[in-house]
């Protein structure tokens, strides 16, 4: 049965529970994600091997040069939370690139026309890329013995509470962006212009405390410095830092980005593909 059969059956009339029209749609949603994103197996291998590529050979290539001064700690190790956020930002903003499809597809403007409403969507949505782009994040932290961290049971809880915030915050950004779009070509513009210097400038290839005025204070109001942060925080306690302003600054970040995309969602009407 396709998929849009399966909305059709779960937003008809006859639901009158408000948390029902809010959730069933929205887990339906969230659902359609997971299996779309795991059929392509390409890119589940892609998500991770490129990010891990990168951090094995940027982290060898700096390793002799580089040291960030807490503990003359090695590059593979300091780049390793930026690594891991690169796999989050890719696989959350890539996910959401299902909103154009489904635009082009038809599937998008049946969900639009029956009586769910659009913060179902957003949020059915957002949760189905940050789900996913969860699990990635947290597989690679099979590598961590490789730069020494044992991570405990209460650290693995709060880095997975990390992992989450930022991959919702990114997903709902992606959600965001892709929302008014009609061209992946000009969302991939977008993601060059624009997201990846966002990770570039989130501490994640040098320490805030080595760059020039400017470059810092660029870097102290991007909100994906303060995951990677976190993140650095929890897997090396030794480099010292805040984490409750950290984890604050998330929280809000998620809040912000999410209150975007469900505005972008009811300021557009979406009409079909031409």
């Amino acid at each position: 049965m396709k998929l849009t059969s399966i909305m059709s059956s779960i937003v008809v009339p006859r639901i009158t529970n408000h948390k029902d029209e809010l959730l069933l749609p929205a887990l339906t949603l969230w659902w359609r994600e997971i299996v779309r994103f795991y059929r392509q197996r390409t890119r589940v291998v892609g998500v991770i091997a490129s990010p891990v590529l990168f951090w094995l050979v940027i982290g060898s290539g700096f390793g002799s040069s580089f040291r960030s001064g807490a503990g003359d700690q090695h590059y593979l190790d300091y780049f390793y939370p930026g690594a891991l956020i690169m796999i989050v930002l890719f696989t959350s903003i890539f996910t959401m690139m299902s909103v154009i499809e489904d635009r082009k597809e038809g599937f998008l403007l049946s969900v639009l026309v029956a009586p769910v409403s659009r913060s179902a969507i957003v949020l059915g949505k957002v949760l189905g890329g940050t789900t996913l782009s969860t699990i990635q994040g947290l597989i690679f932290l099979v590598f961590a013995p490789l730069v020494g961290v044992h991570i405990g049971f209460g650290s693995y809880a709060l880095v997975a509470i990390t992992v989450f915030l930022v991959s919702f915050a990114l997903t709902a950004l992606g959600f965001a962006i892709a929302w008014p779009m009609d061209s992946t070509s000009a969302f991939h513009a977008i993601i060059n212009l624009f997201l990846i210097p966002l990770w570039l400038l989130s501490g994640a290839l040098f320490p805030l405390s080595g760059a020039s005025p400017w470059l810092r204070l660029v870097m102290q109001i991007n909100p994906l410095t303060y995951g990677v942060e976190a993140l650095r925080q929890l897997l090396y306690p030794a480099t010292g830092g805040t984490l409750f302003e950290s984890m604050a600054t998330l929280v809000l970040f998620s809040l912000f980005m999410f209150g975007l995309a469900f505005l972008m969602a009811n300021r557009r009407t979406t009409k079909p593909a031409a």
